[in-house]
């Protein structure tokens, strides 16, 4: 058990030290309907605004962008399927995944719809958080029904960690420059 912890612990740490060090020592300005819009049109210069949000398409699939300025929220969203018809052991898999491998990107279900999602605090989002979320939702939304990931890290060997890291750095490449 205290291994297991500690595996958990040194890892959390690793991937923190790692997002420390591509993370800008200089102070981003707080995060903006306007400002979250010029970063998504950069990431899909076909994005089209809907009321409080956006809609987008990254690797050809649908995102949702959603924006609340009252309660300082926002929420990325990709519909996956239809929830009717969900076994257990999709449902397992999915809270499983929800706790080791989607990282900060989570499955869930609403309106008889399993989703995709990442939430996060508006004013406090950093361009690159924005940026990995939704790389991370959009991963976990291809990935359903086989690795269930956000592609951030993986516990183990093989080829699908350096699949899934080519949308973080085609994404992370767009917002370079805002």
């Amino acid at each position: 058990m205290i291994r297991i912890v500690l595996f958990l612990v040194l890892t959390a740490t690793g991937i923190a030290a790692q997002e420390a060090e591509t993370q800008s020592p200089i102070n981003e300005p707080p995060m903006t309907y306007e400002r979250l819009g010029k970063i998504l049109f950069a990431l899909d210069p076909e994005a089209q605004p809907h009321g409080p949000g956006f809609e987008l398409t990254i690797s050809e699939v649908r995102v949702f962008v959603v924006t609340d300025t009252n309660a300082d929220r926002m929420r990325v969203m990709v519909p996956i399927r239809s929830a009717d018809g969900l076994s257990q052991a999709d449902m397992q898999r999915m809270m499983q995944a929800n706790f080791d491998t989607a990282l900060d990107a989570r499955y869930a279900i609403a309106n008889g719809r399993v989703w995709a999602v990442f939430l996060h605090p508006l004013l406090s989002l950093e361009k690159d958080q924005l940026i990995s979320g939704i790389a991370q939702t959009v991963n976990i939304a291809l990935t359903y029904g086989t690795l269930y990931s956000s592609g951030g890290a993986q516990f183990g060997g093989g080829d699908s960690g350096e699949l899934q890291q080519e949308l973080f750095k085609e994404l992370l490449k767009k917002g370079e420059e805002i």
